[in-house]
């Protein structure tokens, strides 16, 4: 059970972010003391309270957890504002509307215990029981945000968004968690990923929540929320693998096309398809220039960590370099367009075949344009590469 000094650090604290749970917040919490009194853990319940104005806060306090008032609104400011003042070496957290089972935590402790950093639940492993998750949640949004979690961070678990979870609260907090809204969940995995830590996956069991009030989850919403975060945070699928696809189909097109007009399958490629495969080089070499710009101030502002490749290669590039290969193709496409009306001038500036002047200018337009992309993108990677001092806020402050 919980000690009676609450200063003292515990083994474990489960905590509940809580916002007008009155209907629900007094089992879960006795579920939970139950649970702490069975195993002889020793433990806290702390109740991380997101301005409750429904008495949740005086049913916490009446029945012994400790309740902790989070300044700020959101679910990952209330989750923040809770593993910040537990007590406990490992942390338990999941909502307290009495839909996760606070009475069998055994497996998590146990996961903690051997060394894991962050335990993750997993409800289709463990049963979900009839109206506990909506079917739009169950067959849709969980299966796909969990499968593109997987696939872009590779943290080996299947139910990426399960809000019953364990983890070992100063690897945690390691991690300098962000977001304060319903993308801390994938924040949470995501770094934690990044970080290389050890995580591991349990069954759980998820039943209908006890709430008469809807829930505070928005669907679609909450959905794009947590999905453009996962984006954000792989900019390789996000910039470099649609970049690097679009510059190469569109430059090969272009250069082939360049030498003349081609057929395939009985369908005719010609100048009006360098046209559009020049604008699809464009928006490639643009999405590889904001992989670039994005990892630089990510990384700088640390959002994303560094791999010894990555370091390695930011060592050996500069601004001076960025700004002579956008020159060179700057000047490249210039004197395509001399050439071009140095031949017109040859024809005493007399009318020209439409599709030979196309196919010439489209080459020197574009080499202009990555030209001056790349020297724009230069001169900015020189202002977020630029070295200096770091301001304490309370410098600004007092300033």
């Amino acid at each position: 059970m919980s000690p009676s000094n609450d200063t003292e650090p515990v083994e474990l604290t489960i905590l509940m972010p809580c916002l007008n749970e009155a209907e629900t917040l007094e089992v879960c919490i006795r579920k939970a003391q139950g649970f702490l009194a069975r195993t002889g853990i020793s433990g806290e319940v702390l109740v991380s309270d997101n301005g409750s104005t429904d008495g949740s806060q005086k049913i916490a306090t009446d029945l012994g957890a400790r309740v902790s008032d989070a300044p700020r609104r959101g679910y990952g400011a209330a989750l923040i504002n809770g593993i910040e003042t537990a007590r406990g070496r490992y942390v338990i957290m999941a909502d307290a509307d009495d839909s996760y089972d606070f009475e069998h935590l055994e497996p998590f402790v146990e996961r903690l215990r051997a060394g894991a950093d962050l335990v993750m639940g997993n409800r289709f492993a463990g049963g979900i029981a009839p109206g506990a998750m909506p079917p739009l949640h169950k067959y849709l949004g969980n299966p796909v945000l969990s499968a593109i979690g997987q696939l872009f961070f590779r943290p080996g678990v299947r139910d990426f968004h399960c809000g019953l979870r364990g983890f070992n609260r100063e690897r945690m907090l390691e991690l300098h968690l962000q977001t304060t809204g319903m993308e801390f969940a994938s924040e949470m995995v995501v770094k934690s990923s990044l970080a290389r830590y050890r995580i591991e996956e349990v069954p759980t069991t998820l039943k209908k929540d006890g709430r008469s009030r809807p829930p505070h989850l928005r669907s679609w919403h909450d959905g794009w929320r947590h999905l453009r975060f996962l984006l954000i945070f792989a900019p390789r699928w996000l910039f470099v693998y649609p970049g690097l696809v679009a510059f190469f189909l569109g430059a090969i097109a272009v250069g082939i096309l360049s030498f003349g007009g081609v057929e395939v399958a009985g369908v005719g490629f010609d100048v009006t398809t360098m046209v559009y495969a020049s604008a699809l080089c464009v928006i490639g070499y643009q999405s590889l220039l904001f992989f670039w710009l994005t990892k630089l101030y990510a990384t700088q502002e640390g959002f994303l960590p560094t791999s010894a490749r990555y370091r390695s290669v930011v060592a050996s590039w500069s601004a001076e370099r960025g700004l002579l290969i956008g020159v060179g193709l700057f000047l490249i496409g210039v004197v395509i367009g001399v050439v071009q009306v140095l031949r017109w001038g040859s024809l005493d500036f007399g009318p020209q075949d439409a599709s030979a002047v196309v196919r010439i200018a489209i080459p020197s337009a574009l080499g202009i344009m990555l030209g001056f992309q790349t020297i724009m993108m230069s001169f900015f990677s020189g202002v977020l590469t630029t070295p200096r001092r770091v301001v304490s806020a309370d410098a600004v402050i007092e300033s």
